[in-house]
């Protein structure tokens, strides 16, 4: 062991060679080597003198080498904190994002039911469903993604956190979804990305499946998609919510209206852009 090993040490170093890949480079290193030593971020702090052994040290810069070659941290970690909670992810799935909590955030706030049932359309590594499982013990939660990779993390999530009512199961968005169901919530964050946007060459989607970003129609089909088929399967006065692209509230808002849904609004995320609009569905109205 060096005495040049220390936490400390380690830190320093890592931060120079991640100091030209990510704009938050510090951070970047303490939350790998919190994540290798299975330590919080605070003990790097406390114990910043403490000698790190040689064998830890070597596992640490190679997850350092794997970001400096823009690999994700999520990927790197095997997991995200996601609602407090801490998601299993890998890369068949969309890592979760913080803005991503103003839907549920938004679902929780808007639906009061004491017994909801709610339908998670591409649920990814499970995220949204267990978010809203872990605060309405009482919901019955449906979760589904077409990705067989998907709907077994999101189960293992489950498993994990011990949420029982969640049922996540294989469905190109309603095709497995019965008939017969009726949900009061309807939530997705479906892929809204355009193919041909720059944003898709830089950062951590370059290495996330381009199936859970892209969508066709400038980014609209599948969140037209979402809206047309929605109102077959929502109750009367049944709450649909999604997630989209900053710039896309306007023309999602006027396609909800168009499709006859009412109460239609948009949130804005922590930036201040435009989010997650949602809207409610009344069981008899024409279909636009």
């Amino acid at each position: 062991m060096s005495p040049s090993r220390t936490i400390h040490r380690c830190l320093v170093q890592a931060a120079i060679t991640l100091q030209h890949t990510s704009e938050t480079s510090r951070l970047d290193a303490e939350v790998l080597l919190a994540a290798v030593l299975q330590r919080d971020r605070t003990y790097l702090y406390a114990y910043s003198e403490t000698l790190v052994a040689e064998a830890i040290a070597q596992v640490f810069f190679q997850h350092v080498a794997r970001r400096q070659r823009g690999e994700p941290i999520a990927h790197i970690t095997g997991s995200r904190e996601f609602w407090s909670l801490p998601i299993s992810v890998n890369n068949s799935t969309l890592i979760p994002r913080p803005d991503t909590e103003l839907l549920v955030e938004t679902a929780l706030h808007l639906c009061d039911k004491e017994n909801a049932r709610v339908l998670d359309l591409g649920t990814g590594t499970g995220a949204i469903a267990l978010a809203l499982a872990k605060e309405k013990d009482t919901w019955q939660i449906d979760a589904v993604d077409k990705q067989a990779d998907a709907v077994q993390l999101a189960q293992h999530n489950a498993d994990v956190f011990a949420l029982c009512n969640v049922r996540i199961y294989e469905s190109d968005w309603f095709t497995a979804v019965p008939d017969s169901r009726c949900f009061d919530v309807v939530i997705s964050n479906p892929p809204y990305i355009a193919a041909d946007d720059k944003h898709l060459l830089q950062g951590d989607v370059r290495f996330e499946p381009r199936s859970a970003l892209v969508a066709a129609d400038e980014g609209y089909a599948d969140l037209f998609f979402i809206v047309r088929t929605a109102k077959t399967f929502l109750c009367d006065a049944g709450l649909l919510l999604l997630e989209h692209g900053y710039a896309q509230g306007e023309k999602l808002r006027a396609y909800l209206q168009q499709c006859g849904y009412s109460n239609i609004h948009t949130v804005c995320d922590y930036s201040g852009n435009e989010r997650v609009t949602h809207a409610v569905w009344r069981v008899g109205v024409k279909n636009g």
